[in-house]
């Protein structure tokens, strides 16, 4: 599995030889996100001699994208926003790469194993699949993408999309002004190295050189593109469905034990609510938003006020109350499990003695009328809440995903949608010496 990595900087990894086996040339790597099971990894690779080897069968299906200079793949040379996708098991012609060039490259599904061959003649491995695939991303025209969100303004290059998983590459561009004021999460994995301009969100600021992977339904949002538009290299391991929930909130707290000088106790305790607030955020990032709730409002389209976590009223609180109202209604406050009435409305820690075979020394605590201790469970519908049993994925601890909780699953119409996962603190990062998010 692959650690969630949120907006760290490429400057904050350390150099390392880069593992590119069966070449001739010197490069270096900075290991952006590595899967240690299977050896999937997402690489940012610069070129520090002419580099090159043969032809040959990748262990694991691989992508190269130039970001700056030049790569030779067979005969065909191509500059900046050079792709190619090379399949796991198929025979590869040799490739080059200049001297100062820099690369994304991505392995999935394998680790860097490379097996010389001959010729492109060499047979596939059984259990191959598509084909080679050589584009010059530069010459391509964008397409509007089919739903940009609440409003358009955002544009894609597609560069490879798997006909059996769904796993897909591309390039996305959001118009300057282009915002999304939802939380969304999605069945498979998403990441993403920012290519060009800033976007603003709820995890930080994507600027150049800013990467995220993020597992399967993590949660994220609140989209802003800033000046001049923001560019951005994404892929994802099946297809990107969104399923959106807005104004989260998750409570939580503890009672402290750690005590200062003379004897002082030294408490805590902290909501979602509490994090971030609206004062990172810049005010034009903050009007997108408002006009992306205004566009979606004139669309005639159904949706919930965006509220910015750490704004507004605290929803965890009002929770709380729904949920003590919901138990009253449904336990009923005006008897108990032994058929007493009580019209009063205080804790209760005085004992019962009966002789109709109960417990005599049965305690009624200060939630003795709450319906669960007596085997009923409330009904919370009207927060929006399942029952608990329907929260996770039907296959979540039993498929070979169980150890993974952000594993992507394909989702058909229809199929209940699973629970989030709720990520309560961004990264980090260093080098850019800033904190710019307040998470979920």
């Amino acid at each position: 599995m692959r650690p969630h990595v949120e907006l760290i900087h490429e400057n904050d990894y350390v150099w390392h030889a880069a593992e590119l086996p069966g070449s001739e040339g010197r490069a270096s790597e900075r290991r952006l996100s590595v899967d240690e099971e299977d050896g999937s990894s997402s690489l940012r690779v610069d070129f520090h001699t002419r580099w090159g080897r043969g032809a040959g069968i990748h262990h694991a299906t691989t992508e190269y994208y130039v970001m700056e200079g030049s790569m030779t793949y067979g005969d065909r040379t191509i500059g900046k926003g050079g792709y190619v996708f090379a399949p796991k098991g198929v025979p590869t012609d040799a490739i080059t790469f200049a001297e100062g060039t820099k690369i994304l490259h991505y392995r999935e599904y394998g680790d860097a194993g490379f097996d010389p061959v001959d010729s492109l003649a060499a047979p596939r491995w059984a259990d191959a699949r598509e084909d080679v695939i050589v584009i010059d991303t530069e010459a391509m025209q964008y397409d509007a993408v089919p739903n940009p969100g609440p409003m358009p303004g955002m544009f894609i290059k597609y560069l490879h999309v798997d006909p059996v998983t769904g796993f897909y590459t591309r390039i996305v561009h959001a118009q300057e002004g282009w915002a999304d004021h939802r939380l969304a999460f999605h069945p498979c994995y998403e990441e993403s190295y920012s290519l060009q301009g800033k976007m603003e969100y709820n995890f930080g600021d994507l600027d150049e050189g800013t990467y995220f992977f993020r597992p399967a339904r993590v949660k994220h949002g609140h989209f802003s593109s800033m000046e001049g538009g923001f560019t951005m290299f994404l892929r994802s391991d099946g297809e990107l469905l969104n399923w959106y929930t807005q104004n989260e909130w998750v409570r939580w707290g503890g009672q402290a034990v750690n005590w200062g000088p003379g004897g002082t106790r030294m408490t805590f305790s902290q909501s979602s609510h509490d994090l971030g607030g609206d004062d990172w955020r810049s005010d034009k990032g903050k009007q997108y938003l408002a006009d992306a709730l205004n566009f979606q409002a004139q669309q005639g389209k159904h949706d919930a006020e965006y509220v910015q976590h750490g704004t507004g009223s605290d929803r965890s609180l009002v929770a709380l109350a729904k949920m003590l109202d919901a138990a009253r209604l449904q336990g009923g406050h005006d008897s108990d499990a032994h058929g007493h009435t009580h019209d009063h409305d205080h804790d209760h820690g005085h004992t019962h003695d009966h002789d109709n075979g109960h417990d005599p020394h049965h305690i009624h605590g200060e939630n003795h009328n709450e319906p669960w201790s007596r085997g009923h469970a409330p009904d919370y519908s009207e927060l929006g809440l399942p029952p608990a049993r329907d929260l996770e994925h039907p296959d979540e601890r039993t498929d070979e995903h169980a150890h993974n909780w952000g594993a992507g699953r394909p989702h058909k119409e229809g199929d209940r949608i699973p629970a989030p996962i709720i990520s309560s603190l961004p990264v980090r990062s260093r080098s850019a010496g800033r904190w710019d998010g307040d998470g979920m």
